[in-house]
């Protein structure tokens, strides 16, 4: 199992290109088994999570081409099960975005409950339920959703909670419904319009993406179409933190600073300096220290769940007293008992981890239990003295591509080695 060895001291300096969004990429690929034709899909970043989806896509019998840059296309006409295993399932909870496509465009799918990372409860009874509102026969036997719909029908559904591949699995389901779903309390990342603007493009007929009200009326057929994965924002926030901590000096390319507004307003808070331009980024620190940062995670357009552990890294070292208050997520946490072996002063108090900035942070060795707590090891290794060495960081990989590429590009020390 490799490790990254990081050796810490070194203020970041360069440009390095952010990759496309992995949470938006996967229900997009997820989207092809909708498509009576060839879906040529580009931008999409070359993650475990992504191959594994792949392979999944492979089993049922889609045709799969890997072109130059990570474009693939997929053809779904080929077809031969509606099957996705444990094996495959276990490792990435998004697996389970094949179920609508699956169940109203062939009318039966058979999907294992998924896996993932361990932040928390993330049930997919709000998928089973809105699938039954619009008519799926649905049993959970041995581990397996099993699920048979002879045409779902377009209804109105009030989700309990905002939830994400939510959303998006019944999006995709009511796509090709008879009549017309109305998806109230709806996700509003971007990720969720990324893929209605995909679905759109293969012709779906869907309205309110980006607000809490969704409406899609459902069309007899989705064709092939070619479509861009938008950038992925955690990865740009995460790089941003990065050359924050190291008191650095980066750009960043082929991103989108409005899809990260809150991130954006709370490096400012930090003492960072940003310049934007439609896709990029600049963030330099003048100050010789950060200040301490509180934060509130919610859905989008909110504070992002997914940047809460990269901003406690920063607080570790800031100047004064953070507060970050995680009201996504139940478990999300771990990677404070890490950051506490490296001297960072954090008290836990319910869901809220206060954090009195230190001086330094010393190196040790480290072990990573969920991808975003991963990147915030990386981070602290980047500011601790000696060498920091991570272990456990196949989470990373799931989340970041090329990461110990991308920050040598930007002057880190940092290298992969086996385990």
């Amino acid at each position: 199992m490799d490790k990254l060895i990081i050796q810490g001291g070194i203020k970041l300096q360069g440009e390095i290109r952010i990759s496309g969004a992995k949470n938006a990429a996967l229900p997009i690929l997820a989207a092809t088994l909708l498509a009576d034709g060839v879906m040529t899909i580009s931008n999409m970043p070359h993650l475990h999570d992504i191959t594994t989806t792949m392979e999944l896509l492979g089993r049922m019998g889609c045709e799969l081409t890997v072109g130059e840059k990570m474009v693939i296309q997929v053809d779904s006409r080929v077809i031969r099960e509606f099957f996705a295993p444990y094996d495959l399932v276990r490792t990435m909870r998004a697996s389970i975005l094949v179920l609508g496509p699956l169940l109203t465009r062939f009318g039966r799918a058979d999907v294992s409950l998924p896996g993932g990372c361990a932040i928390g409860s993330r049930p997919v009874n709000l998928h089973l339920e809105g699938l039954a509102a619009m008519g799926a026969n649905l049993q959970v036997e041995g581990g397996y959703i099993r699920a048979v719909a002879n045409r779902l029908k377009g209804c109105d559904l009030v989700m309990d909670l905002v939830t994400v591949t939510g959303t998006e699995n019944l999006m995709m389901a009511a796509t090709m419904a008879k009549g017309v779903t109305v998806i109230r309390n709806a996700a509003r990342e971007p990720e969720v319009v990324d893929l209605a603007n995909c679905l759109i493009k293969m012709g779906a007929k869907i309205e309110g993406a980006g607000t809490d009200t969704i409406r899609i009326e459902g069309v007899d057929g989705l064709t092939g179409t070619e479509y861009e994965i938008l950038p992925d924002r955690i990865e740009t926030g995460t790089y941003l933190v990065a050359a924050a901590m190291t008191r650095g000096h980066i750009k960043l390319k082929n991103t989108q600073p409005a899809l990260l507004e809150a991130v954006l307003a709370k490096l400012h808070d930090s003492g960072a300096e940003l310049t934007t331009t439609e896709s990029t980024i600049e963030i330099k620190m003048n100050k010789e220290r950060l200040r301490a940062v509180s934060i509130h995670t919610s859905p989008y357009p909110g504070f992002p769940t997914d940047m809460q552990a990269q901003f406690t890294a920063l607080n570790c070292i800031a100047e004064g007293t953070g507060t970050i208050t995680e009201s996504v997520f139940e478990n999300r946490f771990m990677h404070v008992q890490e950051l506490q072996r490296m001297g960072a002063q954090i008290k836990i108090e319910g869901n809220t981890a206060i954090t009195s900035g230190v001086s330094k942070l010393k190196s040790a060795p480290l072990m990573a239990t969920d991808l975003r707590a991963s990147a915030s090891l990386v981070l602290a290794g980047l500011v601790a003295e000696g060498a920091t060495e991570v272990n456990r960081i196949y989470h990373i990989d799931r989340g970041y591509e090329t990461i110990e590429e991308k920050l040598s590009n930007l002057g880190a020390q940092i290298r992969r080695v086996p385990g």
